[in-house]
């Protein structure tokens, strides 16, 4: 069985490859991988205003986190990007410490959840007849960016190829989906929406399981996301464990205040 550290680092590392796959999709856009932080840089629209955040390695020696913290500013202001998340798992006390002294405030937070996928047989989900679960194309996953809530145009230059996509439909008519990439035996499951009249239907929990009974039959050790407080119980019921939550850190300025808020879509 693998730890609840284990479970973290494969899914954090597989997070880090869906954004450097966002990225070479993206103008201009790049992942900066750097000394205890990886920090996703879009500085173009319409990635810019979701995708730039910061992973910051929990591992990092406590004596180095300016320098990481001072490194991941300065990619940000190389590409002319001042709104971007400082991620920071909420074990990491010292770096959420050393953030809050330069300025910084929690904003978002989710869920990082993992389950081992060894032995494991994983039940379809219950669903209502009239609904189809299917692979799509990468085109049809992209009319519905829109119907989450999204911007046009998000990802439209993503390889077709670098994710499988799922898609739930009615008569035809696709009303959720959700992604998957593979990464050293990790099966990563991400931006899992619904079309708001569809939603509390089960379409979510389905998608999920599909994807994880795939990746189970690709040969898959283990499978990670992030969930907002909306979905940690549906996941948990599919077998996902709770391994603590990435707390999302912005720089806010002085005398200005914010109020922690859950994300509204799943960890992208």
């Amino acid at each position: 069985m693998h730890t609840d550290t284990d479970l973290y680092l494969r899914g954090a590392a597989t997070l880090l490859a869906s954004w450097e796959e966002y990225a070479r999709g993206a103008e201009h856009a790049a992942l900066r991988r750097l000394d205890g932080v990886v920090s996703a840089v879009f500085p173009c629209e319409p990635e810019r205003s979701v995708y730039n955040n910061a992973l910051l390695d929990r591992r990092h020696p406590v004596r180095e986190h300016v320098d990481a913290l001072e490194a991941m500013e300065a990619a940000y202001t190389a590409a002319d990007v001042d709104g971007f998340a400082a991620w920071v798992h909420e074990s990491d006390r010292p770096m959420r410490a050393d953030l809050e002294r330069r300025g910084y405030r929690i904003n978002e937070q989710t869920l990082a959840m993992g389950m081992s996928l060894e032995g494991v047989r994983i039940p379809p989900a219950v669903i209502a007849a009239d609904v189809e679960l299917a692979p799509a194309e990468w085109s049809e996953y992209l009319r519905l960016v829109p119907a989450f809530g999204l911007p046009e145009g998000l990802l439209a230059g993503t390889d077709p190829a670098a994710f499988n996509v799922l898609v739930a439909r009615i008569g035809g008519e696709p009303v959720a989906a959700a992604l998957s990439i593979d990464v050293e035996g990790d099966c990563g499951i991400f931006n899992v929406g619904t079309v708001e009249r569809m939603r509390r239907q089960g379409l979510a929990t389905a998608l999920t399981t599909r994807h994880v009974s795939e990746a189970v039959d690709r040969g898959c050790r283990t499978a990670s996301l992030q969930s907002t407080e909306m979905g940690e119980r549906l996941y948990a019921r599919i077998g996902f464990r709770d391994l603590g939550r990435i707390l999302e850190y912005v720089l806010v300025p002085a005398g200005q205040a914010i109020v922690a808020e859950a994300s509204a879509a799943s960890a992208a």
